[in-house]
């Protein structure tokens, strides 16, 4: 009999590594993703991140550890392929048998239009008068979302609780805990809401451009509509044609801040500006330079905040 314990102790362990191999392998697309679901399995696992910090998602080589944490996974959470066009082909061929959750297309996600023009509306509309088909480029298919989605922390809301719907199906012994933390989550989301309009303060009714059009989410949901873009993408450069349009709207209406990225040539932002007076800071839609995990989320509205009001004198 004595010898049947460490058999039946042996089935014991087994049984117990196999419960806590079904949490599953999930892997994402960009870090402010990535933070969202790491809110949502924090105490459980952490989830890969696929775009490396710093780089564009709109183009990027996988790194083989990067192809090999989508080829483990059980569930994908991305922006879409109108952000990571090229990660279709990845999915179809390492993901295969993953559940795929494309954020940017949940009926509950606020999906905004393209602007095309150099010059922005007050309305938030671009400028059909402006050089519209100057940056040949970087055209949109009629009827596609801008993906930018992420800057919304209404949609940042909407997407915790698709996280953790999706993770509680695939894992219900932790539902509970993805559950309440997706909770937390949304009440952490709006005490950040606060904050944010309280800096933004010194930034209201000022006027700015931005150097890549990826901010319409984060205008509308702190009333703070931009003037123009100095460049639709941030995967190809502004035709001359456009840089004209945007230095004459600078001059004539008076725009106090023109607003660059970590990646782009500063060089180019200061030409635009020229002589107009006004100031340069950058923003980071991304959180590059920040630690990825489930802060980075808040931290990077945060900042952008915060560069956009100290642009305005705050």
């Amino acid at each position: 009999m004595s010898r049947l314990v460490p058999t039946v102790c042996f089935v014991v362990a087994v049984a117990a590594g196999a419960a806590v191999a079904e949490v599953p392998r999930v892997s994402t697309d960009i870090a402010p993703v990535h933070s969202l679901v790491s809110r949502v399995m924090q105490g459980v696992a952490e989830p890969d991140l696929i775009v490396a910090p710093g780089a564009s998602p709109h183009e990027y080589s996988l790194r083989p550890s990067e192809a090999a944490a989508l080829q483990d996974a059980n569930i994908v959470f991305w922006i879409g392929p109108d952000l990571t066009p090229w990660m279709v082909g990845a999915l179809d061929t390492l993901s295969a048998d993953a559940t795929v959750i494309p954020l940017l297309n949940h009926d509950q996600t606020e999906r905004l239009s393209f602007r095309e023009n150099a010059i922005f509306e007050a309305d938030g509309h671009d400028d059909h008068d402006a050089h519209a088909s100057d940056d040949h480029g970087h055209s949109h298919a009629e009827g596609a979302s801008d993906p930018h989605a992420w800057l919304s922390p209404k949609n940042a809301g909407v997407w915790l609780d698709v996280i953790a719907t999706t993770l509680a199906e695939t894992d219900p012994e932790n539902a509970a805990l993805y559950l309440s933390n997706a909770k937390e989550g949304q009440a952490e989301l709006a005490t950040m809401i606060a904050e944010i309009e309280g800096i933004l303060t010194p930034a209201k009714g000022g006027m700015f451009v931005v150097f890549h059009d990826a901010y319409q989410y984060f205008e509308n949901a702190f009333d703070l509509p931009s003037a123009g873009a100095i460049n639709l993408s941030d995967a190809s450069d502004p035709s001359p044609a456009r840089i004209a349009d945007i230095q004459a709207h600078i001059a004539e209406h008076d725009i106090t801040c023109v607003l660059s990225e970590p990646q782009f040539d500063p060089g180019l932002v200061r030409a635009v500006s020229g002589d107009s007076g006004a100031r340069v800071a950058v923003l980071d839609p991304l959180g590059s330079d920040l630690q990825p995990g489930a802060s980075l989320y808040p931290m990077m509205l945060q900042n952008l905040a915060q560069s956009l009001a100290e642009c305005f004198g705050g």
